[in-house]
């Protein structure tokens, strides 16, 4: 794949999904920046392993719900590679409970962990890109976005609303050569999915097309593609990664 940027900042990339979106992007050329919250050792180990491997990794810690922390972010990466050439909004939150025991609390958490956050680092990627007259913006949803989930009214809503704006984003954003897209995933290989039960994940099977659960590299690829220069003509589609389960 080419790129016509030489930079990422993936959100949450730590581990599971947004760790495998930074290996693949590192491993097609790019300097990735691994943003984590909390846990500094496992995005050190991160960039370890993708320096061990040829790759340009750096880290940065800050909580994407902070608005002034992801601006400042945002302008330090800029201000240190000379250009933001790409964003993944991947980090994120669930707090389940039933529709009738989640209180307005629990749907705030989630919304404004998820939904703020991505609206946030659009926004400031857009200021910074609009200056480039170029850049690429991937938001992570998820299939319960398109579907809905029993247990999950907060996080569906959520990442419906990504979906959404993320259109809104590309509408205001082509003139200037500039894309927004989402990637929907399915049921993931994931720390989350290896909890469940095998009677669980039989369930979740038959209903797979695929008869398979997804690989985090599988999810990474599609958002590389959304990325790089092979998806020029591409802006305001969401790619799902789900094996079928949503056609």
């Amino acid at each position: 794949m080419q790129f016509s940027g030489k930079n990422a900042l993936i959100t949450g990339s730590s581990r599971g999904i947004g760790a495998a979106i930074a290996r693949v992007l590192a491993g097609h050329g790019l300097k990735v920046w691994i943003n984590y919250k909390s846990n500094v050792s496992l995005a050190n180990t991160l960039k370890e392993e993708i320096e061990s491997q040829g790759g340009k990794a750096a880290i940065i810690g800050f909580d994407v719900s902070d608005e002034n922390a992801f601006k400042e972010s945002l302008m330090l990466i800029k201000e240190s590679d000379g250009e933001l050439g790409y964003l993944v909004n991947n980090a994120g939150i669930t707090n389940d409970k039933l529709a009738l025991r989640m209180s307005v609390a629990d749907f705030a958490q989630v919304i404004e962990a998820n939904l703020h956050s991505c609206f946030i680092g659009c926004r400031e990627a857009f200021k910074i890109m609009s200056k480039q007259q170029k850049g690429s913006v991937v938001n992570i949803a998820s299939i319960v976005g398109e579907k809905g989930n029993a247990g999950q009214a907060n996080y569906a809503a959520s990442k419906a609303g990504m979906i959404a704006m993320t259109k809104s984003f590309a509408l205001e954003s082509a003139s200037r050569n500039i894309r927004y897209n989402v990637v929907t995933p399915g049921f993931i290989e994931t720390e989350m999915t290896d909890k469940l039960s095998e009677n669980v994940k039989a369930e979740y099977l038959k209903n797979i097309p695929l008869a398979r659960l997804g690989k985090a590299e599988e999810v990474a690829n599609a958002v590389a593609f959304l990325l790089s220069d092979y998806s020029s003509y591409i802006t305001g589609e969401v790619l799902r990664v789900n094996g079928g389960l949503y056609m």
